[in-house]
């Protein structure tokens, strides 16, 4: 009914147990080794993988600035070049207003009209383009967007106004194209005054 212990038995077991302990003990140590290196080498292909993305991002960065520099620098030649188109046509403009202001005879009103449309349209296509008329007779002096070519001796207006301009001055986009030629109102005890005198 009972089993009946066999006390050696009992006692050749756990020697086995630790033979095969033992025995595994140096397969537990090779696969804890060869785990480590696999954790390592996880480790080091994740950290790879940050610093190519980090790269990847910068690179990102970089080719947008450069391309927004690359728009901004062609933009810049853009303006630049109508910047001198425009310079080299306001001679035009001025001898079209010279010749309008010159021939009223009755005889010529025909032509005069047609003039007077070709140079307003004219003067429409280089305003969309961004010509603007620097606007001085009234004002004060602007050292920045006027040249005062000449200075006279006046009580009747502020010193420092503006009381002609002799040849209007433009400017393109914000920056002069050419100064308005003005004449300046100057108090006789301002003779010291900082208009610019660009005879002397």
């Amino acid at each position: 009914m009972f089993e009946r212990k066999h006390p050696e038995r009992n006692k050749k077991e756990p020697a086995e147990n630790a033979e095969a302990a033992a025995e595994e003990i140096p397969q537990v140590a090779e696969d804890a080794a060869d785990a480590a290196k696999w954790v390592d080498q996880l480790a080091q292909l994740l950290a790879e993988r940050d610093e190519l993305r980090d790269t990847l991002i910068r690179r990102q960065a970089d080719f947008e600035n450069f391309r927004k520099r690359i728009e901004r620098e062609r933009l810049d030649d853009s303006r630049r070049a109508m910047g001198h188109l425009l310079h080299e046509i306001l001679p035009v403009l001025d001898n079209f207003e010279r010749a309008l202001a010159a021939n009223n005879d009755p005889a010529y009103e025909e032509h005069r009209r047609g003039f007077e449309l070709i140079y307003r349209q004219l003067w429409e296509t280089l305003a969309r383009q961004g010509l603007e008329r620097i606007d001085a007779t009234g004002k004060a002096f602007d050292p920045h967007t006027q040249h005062a070519m000449e200075r006279v001796e006046t009580e009747e207006y502020e010193d420092g106004t503006v009381l002609e301009t002799l040849q209007p001055g433009y400017s393109f986009r914000g920056k002069v194209l050419r100064p308005a030629a003005v004449r300046v109102a100057v108090h006789s005890a301002a003779k010291s005054s900082p208009v610019r005198d660009p005879v002397n």
